[in-house]
């Protein structure tokens, strides 16, 4: 009863927010911004990571306190680059760092086990332990941040990391304490919603909350499942990290730096490509970007958690990825290129 009274009166808060801040132009997505001009050409309210934020303070008293703290403040950080106190980028990593690295260190949040033996013998070293966890939920945080330039496709991504999650926990017996995160999986659908119909975005704010948290779930995930292969971690979480690693390398070519946004994102090409190929209108070419790179990743993430301890295997369907993102971005990059989308 508290859950649906909570839940429904949060979709109502939500609502009422959201047109607050239409009326009064508060934290609203800047439409002539590189990245986000691809969504929608009106202004839309970034209050996807409250609404996520409300979620997890309903478990209040089940999450650590250094884990409450640290995401208000990630947050928090979120919203002061929404709405531009803080522009620059090597600032907002480097509040990152410090929110991040504390987290880390103060919740003693350590890897072990990576089945990688140079790297567990490093993991040894409990610096470049810390270091290590860190660097890692910065690379998903980060590239969550690159992949948010469609609707519903950060959002979707990781429903469907919950999804396997629960089919994992479900179907293969292993340790996923689903009732534990059951209503942010519920406030993720009702957000995929507001976002599919341009009613809410996520925002700095939005995508900084909801990598860190599913970097830390996903990270416990292994810790309580030690049978499981660490790479199925690793694929689940491809996607951004990948996005983020692939970035930065196609800058530093092409002298740019890598903090410098740009329109040469794969989801961006794809919704060149299809919005050119198809004559689509915004709205619809953004669907069907997001649907076409999550339903890729549902199959990935499906066949993968049917052999969830096998390392080989898992690490195929990660190659693949990397191999596929890589051959269709360079060919979409040679036709934008050539003016031909």
């Amino acid at each position: 009863m508290i859950f649906s009274v909570y839940l429904i009166t949060c979709i109502f808060f939500l609502i009422l927010v959201n047109n607050y801040f239409i009326k009064k132009k508060i934290l609203l997505n800047q439409t002539g911004d590189s990245h986000q001009k691809l969504s929608t050409k009106i202004q839309v309210p970034l209050t996807g990571g409250a609404f996520i934020l409300l979620s997890i303070l309903f478990y209040l008293n089940q999450y650590e306190k250094i884990f409450i703290a640290s995401i208000i403040l990630i947050f928090l950080l979120g919203i002061f680059s929404d709405i531009k106190i803080v522009k620059s980028a090597n600032y907002k990593v480097l509040f990152q760092i410090l929110i991040v690295g504390g987290f880390v260190y103060f919740s003693n949040l350590q890897l072990y086990g990576t089945r990688v033996l140079i790297i567990d013998e490093l993991l040894e070293n409990n610096f470049f332990n810390i270091a290590f966890v860190t660097f890692c939920i910065l690379i998903v945080l980060n590239g969550s941040n690159f992949i948010d330039g469609m609707n519903t496709l950060v959002l979707g991504y990781f429903l469907i990391i919950a999804i396997i999650l629960f089919k994992l926990n479900h179907y293969n017996g292993l340790t996923f304490e689903i009732k534990d995160h059951l209503m942010i999986i519920y406030f993720m659908i009702i957000l995929f919603f507001f976002n599919l119909k341009s009613k809410t975005f996520l925002g700095d704010s939005g995508t900084y909350v909801i990598s860190f948290l599913f970097s830390i779930i996903l990270i416990k995930f292994y810790f309580n499942n030690p049978l499981i292969s660490p790479f199925l971690v690793v694929l689940f979480l491809w996607y951004p990290c990948y996005e983020n690693l692939f970035s930065i390398i196609r800058k530093f070519k092409f002298n740019k730096s890598p903090m410098d946004p740009d329109q040469n994102h794969f989801h961006q090409l794809i919704f060149i490509f299809l919005r050119k190929k198809f004559k689509l209108n915004i709205t619809n070419s953004n669907n069907f970007t997001a649907c076409l790179i999550n339903f890729f990743n549902l199959i990935i993430f499906f066949l993968a958690s049917l052999i969830p301890s096998h390392t080989q295997g898992i690490i195929f369907y990660i190659v693949l990825c990397i191999f596929l993102y890589t051959f269709v971005f360079l060919k979409l990059i040679s036709l934008k290129l050539s003016k031909k989308i």
